[in-house]
């Protein structure tokens, strides 16, 4: 007989990204729930991959990734943060952002401390933080617009605080950390041991007249955080499940530590496609535009129905209202609702609720936009019904 297994994660079931995916494909609808494009990425990467395959490159890498690839993340951040990071000693590549963020929490949370996380969240934050032994602190961000509470994290600060989590461009609310934003926070931590953790994976996706700002370009952050981002999502690559983490050099040596263990290394040819093809900027500093454009042409197409946009300032996300629907079904919940959408409109979307640890319900839920022109206009085909 099998022995019992006690759960260290008893109240996790499947994420709703796979819940929402497996309805949109029984129902045959448009997923624009899950966080990823639909179209090909540049033939030129996928040409870089085979030739590195092709010049044998298919054996095991540095343990830190390789060293072209390290060097280019630190021109790039250096180019656009003016912050140096020393690719040897403090650039990581991992597997993914998810792996980064994982690996930076077991680095650093010990059994019993705590970490704030501002909710709504990305999903795995905070099994990542129990995993960890960690004790989770919601501060949820300010209902509607999404801004950040700081008094509400100062008052969340207690001496067992190891760290908090940040994210911008933020999932699931598609808003921005501003540079007076930063600054606050730097005032907050500056007297403090409290680390880091900046999730920047859409830092490409900012739109006019915006630009992204980085936690790298604050000294009094950047002594204490690790920055972490994706090649995945910039590249329109995301089943390659490749990332960087950038930290000072003693926070990086504990980071590859965990790292080491966790997964060890990263697919060698991907990487050196990826070093390749960032000798040329222009790929992800067109990336703006080339979502600006999706964006606008969605919510134009969604502000022909009743859908109340909120405000999309980066990322590839976009949050409506449903308080102004001519459907009965908006009174069931979001949750609900998204299945409802799903089975009877034909088109997926994710609950804002389930970036809630507890399921704060607000009426709101998320697309996705990373879509093909002709995908994400026959969705808007489809909500023109309500």
């Amino acid at each position: 007989m099998t022995p019992d297994l006690n759960s260290k994660l008893p109240h996790v079931g499947t994420t709703i990204f796979t819940v929402m995916s497996a309805l949109a494909l029984e129902h045959k609808a448009v997923n624009l729930g899950q966080g990823f494009p639909d179209f090909a990425c540049a033939p030129e990467l996928v040409q870089h991959v085979t030739n590195a395959m092709n010049e044998g490159l298919n054996q095991y890498p540095s343990m830190l990734g390789v060293q072209e690839l390290r060097v280019a993340v630190s021109k790039k951040i250096e180019a656009l943060y003016h912050k140096t990071y020393d690719a040897n000693s403090e650039i990581t590549i991992t597997a993914g952002a998810t792996q980064a963020i994982l690996s930076a929490i077991l680095a650093i949370v010990r059994t019993g401390d705590e970490v704030i996380v501002l909710e709504p969240c990305y999903d795995s934050y905070i099994p990542n933080i129990e995993l960890s032994g960690g004790i989770v602190v919601p501060v949820p961000l300010t209902p509607g617009s999404f801004k950040v509470d700081f008094d509400a994290i100062q008052k969340a600060i207690t001496p067992k605080t190891r760290a908090l989590i940040i994210n911008s461009p933020h999932n699931p609310s598609a808003t921005l950390w501003r540079a007076e934003d930063y600054q606050r926070l730097s005032d907050l931590l500056k007297d403090t041991d409290i680390f880091l953790i900046s999730d920047e994976v859409y830092e490409h996706m900012v739109f006019a007249p915006h630009h992204h700002i980085s936690a790298a370009s604050f000294p009094v952050l950047a002594e204490r955080a690790f920055i972490i981002s994706s090649f995945g999502k910039t590249y329109h690559v995301t089943g390659w499940k490749v990332a960087y983490c950038a930290a000072p050099a003693s926070l990086t040596a504990e980071f590859r530590k965990i790292h080491q263990f966790n997964v060890f290394t990263v697919n060698t040819p991907v990487q050196h496609a990826l070093a390749r093809y960032m000798q040329d900027p222009s790929p992800y500093l067109q990336l703006p535009a080339f979502y600006q454009r999706k964006r606008d042409l969605f919510r134009a197409g969604l502000e022909q129905t009743h859908f109340t946009l909120l405000p999309c300032e980066g990322s590839y996300f976009q949050c409506v209202r449903l308080e102004d629907l001519n459907v009965p079904e908006k009174s069931l919940g979001e949750s609900k609702f998204c299945e409802w959408l799903t089975q009877e409109i034909g088109v997926a979307a994710i609950p804002l609720s389930a970036f809630y640890r507890h399921g704060f319900d607000q009426g709101i839920i998320r697309f996705c936009f990373a879509k093909k022109d002709e995908t994400l206009n026959l969705a808007l085909e489809r909500l023109a019904k309500l």
